[in-house]
């Protein structure tokens, strides 16, 4: 999964994406200090448990495992995950963040990094854009003190830009699609649409929900052998809603001018969330535990003191963490992790599955717990999270069996959130 960090140059997203991922890039007060995409894996906390509480239940009750006490490191966790971790029952997952340069008015047109932005998005699931609520900055990054570009302007060029994209995609070729829909009908139309923004990650439910919007918006131009500029941009902005769901940090809120009241209005009736946060304020804590001068856990706002940090951090450097972490706990929606969760598991309607070897202990081949956290999308059957495991297993499927209850589960059974699933396959 990769989620995209987008917007105007200059307003914290490369920020944004240190503090996530914990990657150092360079970040500088001007525009396109970004040039090439920081490629990045950030770590997202599980919404509900890890299931290694419950096979701690069990162990215990069976009498094959003690209770855990206050000096567990682990707070009773006993996964071994083979990425992320997993304490308190709180499990972290991979995502990979996509940090690509500033995009400007125009870019569709080859301003700025043009085109070439635009392309760094095509394989992202969802898009998170980064804009400025302190007015620092104009809409193409330049700094300007005060009196700079409003939120809802930044986000309305950014779909104008990416609405222009996809639809310079679907002309090229369209009027010889036309004519072959003069014969063949409007499936010439759909397999056009569909061959030129494959690349993009269009699907044909895509494609159809976008002509369908056309034909109802439009209801004049009911022939696509018909569609002028008009109908095309319709259908574009429809396909690239659904490719690209979007979400919105406001940032810099420590020196917020903008309300963003309208933004955030926009944004959630198109489905997506807005948080307020300083990407600065969350980048300083982020460092201070990688340090080991605090216990933070990801996402939080709350932090404590370790004994290295007790006794090398200086008063004002503790007031200073003090002041970020109430700064953080002042604004609702958890902060970048807090929205990075929303896009994932409520946007993108990932679930979580725990493939295992053996159905029993809840075990890989090498006697792991639970060593694997998997995100799919909702709907996935037993197969589809056989083929994420390993291809030879999806080929190979046999049947799977779901391991909180014993029964054995076929190929086409969809999963829910949090099954654990050991997977029968000819080898």
């Amino acid at each position: 999964m990769r989620i995209g960090l987008v917007g105007k140059p200059n307003v914290g997203k490369s920020t944004a994406f240190s503090a996530l991922t914990e990657m150092p890039v360079d970040i500088a007060n001007y525009p396109f200090t970004t040039i090439d995409p920081n490629v990045g894996v950030t770590w997202v906390p599980l919404p509900e448990p890890c299931a290694c509480q419950i096979l701690r239940e069990r162990r215990e009750s069976s009498g094959r495992l003690d209770p855990s006490d206050s000096e567990d490191p682990r707070e009773g966790s006993i996964c071994i995950p083979n990425s992320g971790s997993c304490s308190g029952f709180k499990r972290l997952v991979p995502v990979t963040l996509v940090d690509v340069a500033g995009l400007v008015p125009g870019a569709h047109e080859g301003r700025g990094r043009g085109n070439q932005f635009l392309s760094d998005l095509s394989r992202c699931d969802a898009l998170i854009q980064v804009v400025d609520v302190s007015g620092s900055t104009d809409l193409e990054g330049n700094p300007v003190g005060s009196g700079g570009s409003e939120p809802m302007a930044e986000f309305r060029f950014l779909l104008s830009e990416l609405d222009s994209w996809v639809m310079g995609i679907i002309v090229n070729g369209w009027e010889r699609a036309s004519r072959r829909a003069q014969a063949e009908g409007i499936r010439a139309i759909t397999e056009h649409i569909l061959e030129r923004l494959t690349g993009i990650g269009a699907r044909e439910s895509h494609v159809s929900s976008g002509i369908s919007s056309v034909m109802k918006e439009h209801p004049s131009s009911s022939s696509p052998t018909s569609w002028g500029s008009e109908e095309i941009s319709t259908l574009a902005s429809i396909i690239r809603k659904k490719l690209f769901p979007l979400s919105i940090v406001a940032n810099k809120a420590d020196n917020q001018i903008h309300t963003g009241k309208e933004l955030q209005s926009e944004i959630e009736s198109l489905g997506g969330k807005m948080v307020f946060t300083s990407a600065e304020a969350e980048l300083a804590l982020r460092r201070a535990s990688s340090s080991g001068m605090i216990r933070y856990h990801t996402g939080g706002t709350k932090f404590d003191l370790t004994d290295l940090g007790e006794s090398n951090l200086s008063t004002k450097q503790r007031e200073a963490l003090k002041s970020i972490s109430n700064s953080l706990s002042s604004w609702e929606g958890g902060g970048l992790v807090g929205l990075l969760s929303d896009v994932v598991f409520r946007q993108l309607s990932q679930i979580v599955s725990y493939p295992v070897h053996d159905e029993k202990h809840w075990v890989d081949g090498e006697g792991k717990p639970l060593p694997d956290a998997i995100l799919v999308p909702q709907g996935t059957t037993a197969r589809g999270l056989a083929f994420q495991v390993h291809t030879d297993l999806g080929e190979g499927f046999v049947r799977a069996v779901d391991a909180k209850s014993g029964r054995v589960i076929g190929a086409e059974h969809e999963l829910i959130y949090g099954d654990v699933v050991s997977i029968h396959a000819k080898t």
